[in-house]
C-alpha cells in the first residue's frame, strides 16, 4: 500500500492533487482525462478506508488570460469567474469528480500565501534582480531556449510562433538546486514516474539548471511582487504553490501538517519540468517537505496532434457523455490507455469496447444473472447447495477459507479468480496508477464468471427439478450473484453510478450497508451477499447505442 501521512486523529491520509487548469477557454478531454485519474485513486484509496483529500482547481493569471479575457470585451477576474462557474465545475459535477476542495488562484487564502512564500524566498537571498531576455511562449507561459524551437521558431507544443521578451525581472536561484535534487531522485527512484519522465528529468538536471525569472513588468495581471508592485509574480510560480496554500500553508498549520506532503501530483507530461525540477527546488529552499510522487500522463492525442483548444482538437467531454454515458466516459480512457503514456482518441474503438467489454460481457452479466434469478426463484437469492424455499446464511470464506466451506472445484475456481483480482487491482490501481491494468483484471474476472455460467448452463439444470438439479441450480446462481456483488464493489471507483444500480439490484443494501463503505479489504471474502437477498432485475446498465 502507497505510505501515507498521518492526520491529528491517527487516520491515514492520502493527499492527491490534479495540475490547475488554466482558464483561457472551456475544459477539453485531456483535462477531465487527469481529473477522472486522480478521482479514481482517491475513490480507490477511500474504498481502503483510508482518508482522503483531493484537490483541484484553476489557475487565473498570467499573460494568456489577461490577453483572452480583452479580446472577450472584459476584465481578467470577470473571465475567470465566468469560466470557472459556467464550464469548469458543472463539468466536474458532471463526470462525478469527487474532489474535497476546488482551489482558484485569486483568492485571498492563495495569493496571500504565495506573496509570503516569496518573500521568505527573497529575506533569506535565494531571490535577486536582474534582466532576461528571449523566445516566450504565451501558450505556455514559459520562455524558451532557441534548442527548444521549431523551425521558424515555433513553440513545439503550440506550434505557434514565440515572442522575444526582454524585461527586467527577479530570479529565482535556481541553479543552485541542481545536486540536491539529483541526490533526492537517486534516493527516491519512484519520486518521478513513470520511468521514461523520470529519466528526462534527471537528463535535464545533469545538464544544469539555470537560475529561473520569477516576476513579470510587461503587464499587472497576476499577484504582486510585495517588495516591489511594479512586478507580478511569474504565473507559474504563484500557480504551483496551490499545492501547499490549499491545505493551510502559511494559515492553518495543524491542516497543513496533517495533510502535507502530497501523496500524487497527477500532472500532464508538459508540464512535468515545473513540478519535478522547479518545485521541488522551491520547497527545498523554503525547507519544506517534497512531494511523494510526481506522475506524468501522457496525451490524448487527436490525429497524431495533442488534445488542446488551440490547435482545435479540443472535443468537449460533453460530446462523448451524452452518446456513451458518463460511467462509460469514465471507463474508456482508463481502460483503453496505458497512464502516462500517450494515447489516441477514437470514436471507433470507444464504440467497440462499449458494446463488447461494457454492454455484451459487464451488462448483459447483470442483466441475465437477475433474470434467473427472478424467474427460477421469484427473485429470492437462494443458498448456495440447498433446494428449499428458507435460505441459510450466506457462507463465507475466501481462497483457501472458501475450501473450508465446501465449494465445488467451478465454484473454488471463481472465488480463487475473484481473489487474485482484487490482489491485482488493488496493487495496479492503488500504489501503481495503472488504471488499465487494474481495471483489466476485474474485466478478466468478468469473463471468467461469464465463462462459468456458459459451462454450468443453468437454463439447462433448470429442467431438473429433483433436490439435486435444484441445489446444483442455486449453487450456480449464488455464485455468479456474489461475483457480481465482488465486482460492484471494484467498479465502483470507476463507474459509481452504474455500480450503485447494481448494488441495489443485488439486493445488497441493507444487508451489507452502503456500497460506498465496502471495503477493498473484503472484497474477496466468500459469501458476504446473504441468502435471502430480494434481486431485481433494474434497468439495463450500458443500453445499445443509438447510430454507434
Amino acid at each position: 500500500m502507497a505510505a501515507t501521512g498521518t492526520t491529528a486523529s491517527g487516520e491515514s491520509a492520502f493527499y492527491v492533487t490534479t495540475p490547475i487548469y488554466y482558464v483561457n477557454d472551456a475544459p477539453h478531454l485531456g483535462h477531465a482525462y487527469t481529473t477522472v485519474a486522480g478521482d479514481v485513486l482517491t475513490r480507490w484509496h477511500r474504498q481502503r478506508g483510508e482518508k482522503v483529500w483531493y484537490l483541484t482547481g484553476t489557475d487565473e493569471h498570467g499573460q494568456k488570460i489577461m490577453r483572452t479575457a480583452e479580446a472577450n470585451g472584459v476584465s481578467p477576474q470577470e473571465w475567470c469567474d465566468k469560466l470557472v462557474e459556467d464550464a469548469w465545475k458543472p463539468l466536474w459535477e458532471h463526470l462525478q469528480i469527487a474532489n474535497d476542495d476546488f482551489i482558484r488562484t485569486t483568492e485571498p487564502r492563495h495569493t496571500d500565501r504565495v506573496q509570503e512564500f516569496v518573500q521568505d524566498l527573497y529575506d533569506k537571498g535565494e531571490i535577486y534582480k536582474g534582466e532576461y531576455e528571449g523566445p516566450y511562449c504565451v501558450g505556455c507561459e514559459e520562455y524558451k531556449s532557441p534548442g527548444d524551437l521549431l523551425e521558424g521558431d515555433l513553440c513545439p507544443i503550440h506550434k505557434r510562433p514565440v515572442e522575444w521578451l526582454k524585461e527586467e525581472n527577479y530570479f529565482f536561484r535556481l541553479s543552485a538546486y541542481g545536486q540536491r535534487l539529483l541526490e533526492h531522485y537517486e534516493q527516491n527512484p519512484d519520486f518521478i514516474q513513470p520511468a521514461s519522465a523520470r529519466n528526462e528529468i534527471v537528463q535535464l538536471v545533469k545538464q544544469g539548471l539555470q537560475d529561473l525569472s520569477i516576476s513579470r513588468s510587461t503587464f499587472d495581471w497576476g499577484v504582486p511582487i510585495p517588495w516591489d508592485p511594479k512586478h507580478v509574480i511569474y504565473v507559474w510560480i504563484d500557480a504551483l504553490l496551490n499545492y501547499a496554500t490549499a491545505v493551510g500553508y502559511g494559515s492553518d498549520q495543524a491542516k497543513f501538517d496533517d495533510t502535507w506532503p502530497a501523496n500524487v501530483h497527477l500532472v500532464g507530461k508538459d508540464i512535468l519540468r515545473f513540478h519535478a525540477a522547479i518545485w521541488p527546488a522551491m520547497l527545498m529552499a523554503n525547507n519544506l517537505p517534497l512531494p511523494r510522487k510526481i506522475f506524468a500522463n501522457g496525451w490524448l492525442l487527436v490525429g497524431g496532434e495533442k488534445m488542446s483548444k488551440s490547435n482545435l482538437t479540443g472535443i468537449s467531454p460533453r460530446d462523448l457523455t451524452s452518446h456513451f454515458g458518463v460511467d462509460a466516459y469514465r471507463y474508456y480512457f482508463l481502460r483503453a490507455i496505458p497512464f502516462g503514456q500517450d494515447g489516441s482518441f477514437s470514436w471507433e474503438d470507444f464504440s467497440a469496447r462499449y458494446t463488447s467489454e461494457l454492454a455484451n460481457d459487464f451488462g448483459n452479466l447483470a442483466s441475465r444473472v437477475a433474470a434467473m434469478i427472478g424467474k427460477y426463484f421469484d427473485g429470492v437469492l437462494p443458498e448456495a447447495g440447498k433446494s428449499g424455499t428458507e435460505p441459510e446464511a450466506g457462507r463465507s470464506g475466501a481462497g483457501p477459507e472458501a475450501k473450508d466451506a465446501g465449494l465445488g472445484p467451478a465454484e473454488q475456481a471463481i472465488a480463487d479468480g475473484l481473489a487474485a483480482a482484487v490482489a491485482q487491482a488493488d496493487t495496479a490501481i492503488g500504489d501503481n496508477l495503472d488504471f488499465a491494468g487494474g481495471i483489466g483484471a476485474i474485466f478478466d474476472f468478468v469473463k471468467q464468471v461469464n465463462g462459468y455460467l456458459s459451462d454450468q448452463a443453468p437454463w439447462k439444470v433448470a429442467k431438473d427439478d429433483s433436490p439435486e438439479g435444484q441445489a446444483r441450480l442455486a449453487t450456480i446462481l449464488y455464485t455468479a450473484a456474489e461475483s457480481l456483488r465482488a465486482i460492484a464493489v471494484l467498479l465502483n471507483p470507476v463507474m459509481p453510478a452504474t455500480s450503485e444500480k447494481l448494488w441495489a439490484s443485488l439486493g445488497a443494501e441493507p444487508h451489507l450497508g452502503a456500497l460506498a463503505d465496502q471495503r477493498i479489504a473484503d472484497v474477496a471474502t466468500w459469501g458476504r451477499l446473504p441468502a435471502g437477498a430480494q434481486v431485481v432485475k433494474g434497468e439495463i446498465l450500458f443500453p445499445r447505442l443509438e447510430n454507434a
